[in-house]
């Protein structure tokens, strides 16, 4: 029998200014935006994709210049401005040996908890990273079972949903999301894809995106938090996106008769000739 538990965190996206191959200063400000975070409140924080480097290099050997491996110290130290009970996911990118991953690393206040590789890249990221060979990691956390996953990883269904069914509590989601037209009056379809996947497994999802522009790409400015039932409960102001998140533990169910979980039925979910 599962055991349900509820408790509430802080969830606060960052977007500070991220430029191109300017490694030490995105790293400054990436410390003058965690610098806030050292009380011991339990809070996930969340950077953008490849937020220590920016995202459109020119080319390979431009993002081998300004990769670093996880072990890297400027990532510790970054670490070590986080309170007790916050951890913070940061898109970076990551050296290993002759290769070269889009990840994220998971941040606690003694260092590097784990890092995740992304595992769907998207344009012309196939020609600078090797794909990972997880979609999206789970990890435990002060905060609870944290789900990661980067970017184009959650136009798939099968990744938020997989994170859940593996026990995810909440999603962190660094990403840049190029801006794409779109009806007047409608979010970003990216952000429609995060809240249908939330409400689908009640799944709180942190999104961190990009604003600007970077080499002629203009990003959608997505930040924003999103609750267990979907709703965008936060949006970029300032820099960032903060809520109060209740996250439950072990409990999918949906008045007295229905279970987002209990519910599946996995065994005929493919498609049948007549």
């Amino acid at each position: 029998m599962t055991v349900s538990s509820s408790r509430t965190i802080e969830a606060i996206a960052v977007s500070p200014l991220i430029e191109i191959g300017d490694v030490e200063g995105n790293l400054r400000r990436l410390g003058d935006a965690l610098s806030a975070f050292g009380d011991d409140a339990p809070r996930l924080v969340v950077a953008p994709e490849l937020a220590t480097s920016g995202y459109v290099f020119t080319d390979r050997d431009e993002a081998v210049r300004l990769a670093m491996p996880r072990d890297d110290d400027r990532l510790t130290r970054l670490a070590a401005l986080l309170g007790a009970q916050t951890v913070a996911v940061i898109g970076f990118a990551e050296s290993d040996g002759d290769e070269l991953y889009n990840s994220a690393a998971v941040l606690v206040h003694d260092g590097v908890l784990a890092v995740y590789r992304k595992s769907h890249l998207w344009g012309e990221e196939k020609l600078v990273f090797t794909p990972g060979t997880n979609a999206g990691m789970v990890v435990d956390s002060a905060i609870g079972r944290l789900g990661v996953a980067i970017c184009y990883d959650n136009e798939f269904p099968e990744v938020p949903r997989a994170l859940a069914l593996s026990g995810a509590d909440l999603l962190a989601l660094p990403v840049n999301w190029p801006l794409v037209p779109r009806p007047a009056g409608e979010r970003p379809p990216e952000t429609i894809q995060a809240m249908g996947a939330a409400r689908s497994s009640r799944l709180p999802t942190v999104i961190a995106d990009r604003h600007g522009a970077e080499r002629g790409v203009e990003w959608t400015g997505g930040t924003a938090v999103i609750d267990g039932e979907g709703w965008v409960v936060a949006e970029e102001s300032d820099g960032a996106a903060t809520a109060i998140l209740r996250i439950t533990t072990g409990d999918k169910g949906l008045g007295p008769h229905n279970d987002l979980f209990a519910d599946r039925r996995p065994d005929i979910y493919r498609a049948h000739s007549s």
